[in-house]
């Protein structure tokens, strides 16, 4: 674990040893990575927009060609929610009553509630979300959503969220500033991501548990 924790802080260090050591496979190694963080809710603690960005900022230097790199990202992130989905719709809602050893139940339950408050749009909105973009698209599996109307959200989030991160490391991703403080960028962004979220649940509770004693 701290070894998978050293990589996702250092992704940046690591990622430009893969491109060395692998050649042309690193796109190989890419498209894994973004599949199973988005088609197996067993990997959510895997690295999705700091790689991203480090691998666009890559794309130009020219060490990855930035337009095959999002065109297979792209499929990798569709597929991982398209067997996301089939996984959910497969098992069903018992999950939500079982313990299992391979799912955070919590963070299934927090997925779910974000599911029912948002809709459909829970699949595009959580593609830039850590953790939720991994048990959104299993959440609307167990849901029973629509086929075709997942499948338009799920082709919609992956191309804003392959192609903005990519573009974006492109752009700055070897700017020195940025590329100095990589990390500090990378946890303020999930932070600004992931708090209103929490803040938003956490007065949901407060406002549900003042109507709940409040006097009648």
């Amino acid at each position: 674990m701290p070894e998978i924790l050293d990589m996702i802080v250092n992704i940046d260090q690591f990622l430009g040893a893969w491109v060395e050591q692998y050649g042309a496979w690193i796109y190989l190694v890419l498209f894994l990575i973004i599949f199973g963080e988005t088609g197996l809710v067993v990997l959510p603690f895997l690295p999705g927009d700091s790689l991203l960005f480090i691998a666009g900022a890559f794309g130009a230097t020219g060490m990855l060609d930035p337009v095959l790199l999002g065109l297979l990202l792209f499929i990798a992130a569709v597929l991982g929610n398209t067997v996301n989905y089939s996984i959910g719709r497969y098992i069903g809602p018992k999950v939500f009553s079982r313990d299992y050893r391979f799912l955070d139940r919590k963070a299934l339950i927090k997925t779910h509630l974000f599911y029912e408050k948002h809709g459909g749009k829970t699949i595009v909105l959580s593609r830039f979300l850590p953790i939720f973009r991994t048990f959104a698209p299993f959440v609307a599996g167990v849901a029973h959503m629509n086929w075709v109307k997942f499948q338009i959200y799920n082709v919609t989030g992956a191309f804003i969220w392959i192609a903005g991160f990519i573009t974006l490391g492109y752009f700055f991703g070897n700017v020195p500033f940025i590329k100095d403080h990589l990390n500090t960028i990378v946890l303020v962004g999930i932070s600004a991501a992931v708090v209103p979220v929490v803040l938003g649940t956490l007065w949901k509770l407060i406002t549900r548990n003042r109507r709940a004693s409040a006097p009648r």
